[in-house]
């Protein structure tokens, strides 16, 4: 047919998780261009471990296996745990984070399509909370260790002989100028002069993280609203405290570009299952999880908070969903 009308074949469940995993695959190059191979490792253990999840949930619940493994969801899921989680963190948490993704936040739910709350932002809270010490210790970026060496730590927690504990222990950066900024009172401009953030890693990332949204929103995958109201959610405070009190808050752009801000703007809060269904619900829910991720990253106790933004607004999603629908044809509004 080469002239309208045209009939479009609607995209099934599988092509569009390929897409979206291809889209991380910048964000997977740059993170382990840094970090070292620790990353593609732990890519393989929560990959493993979803679709070990989801087969024997499925048999649980007497349905088929290979049709739901085929689509692609519980994968999405165990790779975005192995990007939020350290490269370098033991083999067990990021099993057992996917492990807890797939089976408390999505099959006890009912599957796909059913589950109120993001599976890989469950694994990643339940982590964060149960084990902050572990969650804490990133590699020191570009300074890896080789690929035998991060397979024995993964697996062993060992270092070979003349191996630096720092090559294992760095702080992230958001981790690194909340702890300065409470203990040794350092103007913020003084603190981002540290070695840690020489290297741009989480610069790169972010940017990294962009080009794989951008591709998905080129593809029609997503829609533009939660990101770019998330993202205004995050400056709308940002900046004005940046402004007032530039030694003691970091500017909107380091908000932007550090922790997994972009990741969750492309990623997380546009995930169909868990977010609001409407254009307006939409900017409105992207823009709250903005400003409760920079609440809580500068004022609370988590500066990785995006999965804890996120989660808290999947609650509020049925009534931004019930308050966000537009008026049918023929009916007059409540008053």
């Amino acid at each position: 047919m080469t002239s309208a009308p045209f009939h479009a074949k609607p995209a099934t469940v599988s092509a569009i998780m390929l897409k979206v995993l291809a889209a991380l695959l910048p964000l997977i190059a740059v993170q382990t261009y840094f970090f070292g191979v620790g990353l593609l490792i732990q890519l393989a253990l929560a990959s493993v471990s979803a679709l070990a999840a989801e087969a024997a949930m499925l048999r649980l619940r007497g349905l088929p296996v290979l049709p739901f493994l085929k689509d692609g969801s519980a994968l999405l899921t165990g790779w975005l745990l192995a990007l939020t989680l350290p490269s370098l963190g033991a083999w067990w948490m990021v099993a057992l984070a996917t492990i807890i993704a797939i089976v408390v936040a999505k099959q006890l739910y009912g599957g796909l399509g059913q589950n109120p709350f993001n599976p890989a932002m469950v694994g990643f809270a339940v982590m964060i909370v149960a084990f902050p010490a572990h969650i804490a210790q990133w590699g020191s970026a570009l300074q890896p260790l080789d690929a035998t060496a991060q397979l024995q730590w993964i697996f062993s927690r060992q270092l070979p002989p003349g191996a630096a504990l720092d090559a294992v222990s760095s702080a992230t950066p958001l981790d690194y100028l909340k702890t300065q900024l409470l203990i040794g009172g350092q103007p913020v401009a003084d603190i981002l002069r540290a070695p840690l953030y020489a290297s741009q890693a989480a610069i790169a990332a972010a940017l990294a993280a962009s080009a794989g949204g951008l591709y998905l929103w080129r593809q029609r995958i997503i829609a533009w609203h939660a990101p770019l109201a998330m993202l205004a959610g995050v400056c709308a405070v940002a900046a004005p405290l940046w402004l007032l009190e530039p030694a003691r808050y970091a500017s909107p752009l380091f908000h932007l570009l550090n922790g997994a801000t972009l990741l969750g703007a492309f990623f997380i809060v546009t995930d169909p299952v868990t977010s609001p269904t409407t254009a307006r619900g939409r900017l409105l829910f992207g823009f709250l999880v903005g400003v409760l991720l920079y609440v809580i990253r500068v004022f609370g106790g988590f500066p990785d908070a995006v999965a804890f933004a996120v989660l808290i607004m999947n609650i509020a999603v049925p009534f931004i969903d019930l308050h966000t629908q537009p008026r049918v044809f023929g009916k007059r509004e409540r008053r």
